[in-house]
């Protein structure tokens, strides 16, 4: 038997350029090792720091895979989904911190649950905020009319709901996504169409429409500065080191993977003129945000 088929639990996590933030991810990990048996595994994407090399030195007991260029993240997270064997995955940003009791409690939670697909814990941003993109509903043209020209996101991040609660959402975020690998081999594992963004929505979209659920469970949480590696959130432009390349590379992928989206998984459901709209709003979106590099 592999070592790996005696752990409950891969963590999947795709790093570029993070500096100390992997490192503290992995520390973070290290801490609670106890209460649930995982593997971690990182996939580097052609990092040119030394965020690799450190994190291989002080972890040297996790799996490494080291790319010779920037796969993206649906791409390098696929790349370690073909080597575990574990019941559980889950998808962890390399700019988390994940506190005790979390790992223990969301396993729990999946194996009591089996009709749930995927959850996530409450993700905390450094702010003391909630990361709203761990609650979210799908960007149907309504849903997105309300969010992106009505400013109100009450559809959107279905902030209606009872936050303190385990309860349904639509999607959860790739910064903490728990799910089981029978379910990734049925539905499929990331698309990857998507190089950055939206490849977390679109399979929870898939994993719906198989028959399971996808659950919010703020029972525990996470920490996450979001954001280090784009460089493209109004939140963490003093922490990010992306150059400016990366930033106009993010940003055009943010607005391509929701075209990628919309067209995949819900323009059969609407007529060709609510399809039009769809597109060329995402396009103003766009135009508007190459003057500053933000979203």
């Amino acid at each position: 038997m592999k070592a790996s088929e005696q752990k409950k639990l891969s963590i999947s996590i795709v790093n570029y350029n993070s500096g100390d933030y992997l490192l503290e991810c992995l520390k973070s990990l290290d801490k609670v090792k106890s209460e649930v048996r995982f593997d971690v595994w990182i996939a580097d994407n052609n990092s040119s720091d030394d965020s690799l090399n450190q994190a291989k030195k002080k972890f040297p007991y996790f799996h490494y895979i080291e790319n010779t260029e920037n796969l993206g993240f649906a791409k390098a997270n696929n790349q370690i989904l073909k080597q575990i064997e574990t019941p559980y995955v889950l998808f962890l940003n390399h700019d988390t911190k994940v506190l005790p009791k979390t790992l223990k409690r969301m396993v729990s939670f999946m194996d009591n649950n089996l009709k749930v697909g995927a959850s996530s814990c409450l993700v905390e941003k450094a702010d003391g905020s909630l990361d709203l993109a761990s609650h979210r509903s799908f960007p149907t043209p309504w849903v997105s009319f309300k969010y992106y020209v009505l400013k109100d996101d009450t559809l959107y991040h279905q902030t209606f709901k009872d936050m303190t609660k385990p309860h349904v959402v639509d999607a959860i975020v790739g910064a903490f996504f728990l799910t089981r690998k029978k379910i990734l081999d049925e539905v499929g594992f990331f698309d990857e169409d998507y190089f950055l963004y939206a490849e977390d929505i679109d399979l929870c979209f898939r994993i719906k429409k198989a028959g399971y659920k996808i659950f919010y469970v703020p029972d525990v949480k996470i920490i996450h500065m979001k954001g280090v590696s784009s460089g493209i959130k109004s939140h963490s432009q003093d922490v990010s080191s992306a150059s400016k390349e990366i930033k106009i590379k993010s940003l055009n992928s943010f607005y391509q993977t929701m075209i990628i989206f919309y067209r995949k998984n819900l323009a059969a459901s609407y007529p060709f003129f609510i399809n039009w709209l769809v597109y060329l709003g995402i396009y103003l979106k766009w135009f508007l945000a190459r003057r500053k590099l933000i979203v």
